[in-house]
């Protein structure tokens, strides 16, 4: 890395007085440091470079503000920055600020940050107080969102999966789950929005969240939500079922097409069904998914699903859909006290069929390889 004198040489270059072709090397050695684990680790240190970055943000070159923030996304997906960056006073308004602003070209960039520095809790309580801060509320991130075509110059995407992260927090699902808002109803279109995978998964994983507020099962199944076609509906495939499994069906699942598609993207797949699963969890829930003949959607499901993981959450919905009531007492399975022994062993078994998972998956994509221990990726 840099010596004390290289490095306090190269802070000189980074103000927005600096001449421009010296300014853009400089920026662009940072974007390289950013871009591994060492350079993140050395730039964890030097807090006047970071705060240098954020100052050239309004850089009048175009060339110099990509640089700088394509730098602040790879230092906010390293966990260990996100403390260092949210530490800045300067930092989360300039990114709010600009991300209100319907004609900033780095929108999407800003999105993207702001989802990086939510990931965890930590974090995410403190973007969640800045916004709080500016004035702009959770009212005028699903406004933006919403709105097709607010910012001409970015896709706004990530604010998905921003709203998936800040559901990790109980003030974000009371906001959504306020029945006078009609926050979800608003969402619910974008569980079959084909235009961006992140934005449908973003949704979703916003979904899931807010169904482990269990007190509004109910309401979230009832017509004044009516969210389980939308659940359902991207799970659907193009099989034919009697017309008796089909009358069992909400209307919108019912005598499908031949040419029906289900959802691309795995993972989404799997969000899918676990947020099912968690409104399993209560006796009301499980009362109106086994009425509305789930079971048959997800047995055609389970016989195309070639993804383990995803076929082994099918399964773990399938078995609470066929299998008998809970004792009295258990109904809600959200609420059930398990004992420590119990829950170890529960986490032991759960460990030993991710790494079985794991293992399947591996032999799936390569069928012809020599067994080995599956590895660690690290997500940049």
């Amino acid at each position: 890395m840099l010596s004390e004198v290289e490095a306090k040489e190269l802070l000189s270059f980074l103000t927005v007085d600096t001449r421009p072709d010296v300014k853009g090397h400089a920026t662009e050695y940072i974007l390289g440091l950013s871009g591994n684990r060492d350079g993140c680790r050395y730039l964890q240190t030097k807090p006047d470079f970071l705060k240098a970055l954020v100052t050239l943000t309004t850089d009048p070159s175009i060339a110099i503000v990509k640089d700088c923030y394509h730098s602040l996304i790879n230092l906010s997906a390293d966990e260990t920055m996100h403390q260092p960056l949210v530490k800045d006073s300067d930092f989360l308004p300039m990114l709010f600020k600009n991300l209100l602003d319907p004609e900033f070209m780095f929108a999407d960039r800003i999105c993207t940050i702001l989802t990086n520095l939510s990931r965890h809790v930590k974090t995410c309580k403190e973007v969640f107080k800045a916004m709080q801060e500016q004035e702009m509320g959770l009212a005028q991130i699903v406004e933006i969102f919403c709105t097709e075509g607010y910012n001409k110059q970015a896709s706004l995407h990530y604010l998905g999966p921003l709203l998936s992260n800040l559901t990790q927090l109980p003030e974000t699902r009371h906001f959504i789950l306020d029945k006078e808002r009609c926050v979800v109803q608003r969402l619910l279109p974008y569980t079959q929005y084909e235009a961006s995978t992140i934005r449908r998964g973003g949704v979703i994983g916003t979904l899931r969240n807010c169904c482990f507020d269990h007190a509004h099962h109910e309401w979230l199944l009832s017509d004044a939500v009516d969210i389980l076609p939308f659940l359902l509906l991207p799970l659907a495939g193009p099989e034919e079922l009697s017309d008796e499994e089909n009358e069992g069906l909400p209307v919108d699942l019912q005598y499908l097409p031949e040419d029906k598609k289900r959802e691309e993207d795995p993972d989404i797949r799997k969000m899918l069904i676990e947020t099912m699963i968690l409104l399993t969890a209560t006796k009301v829930g499980r009362q109106i998914l086994k009425a509305k003949n789930v079971y048959a959607i997800m047995r055609e499901f389970h016989n195309w699903e070639k993804e383990p993981h995803v076929a082994a959450a099918c399964e773990k919905l399938i078995q609470v859909l066929i299998g008998d009531e809970p004792e009295p007492g258990m109904e809600n399975l959200l609420e059930v006290e398990i004992p420590e022994d119990v829950e170890v062993k529960l986490k032991d078994m759960d460990a030993k069929e991710q790494e079985q998972l794991e293992k399947d998956q591996e032999d799936l994509l390569n069928p012809d390889k020599p067994q080995q221990c599956a590895g660690i990726v690290r997500m940049m």
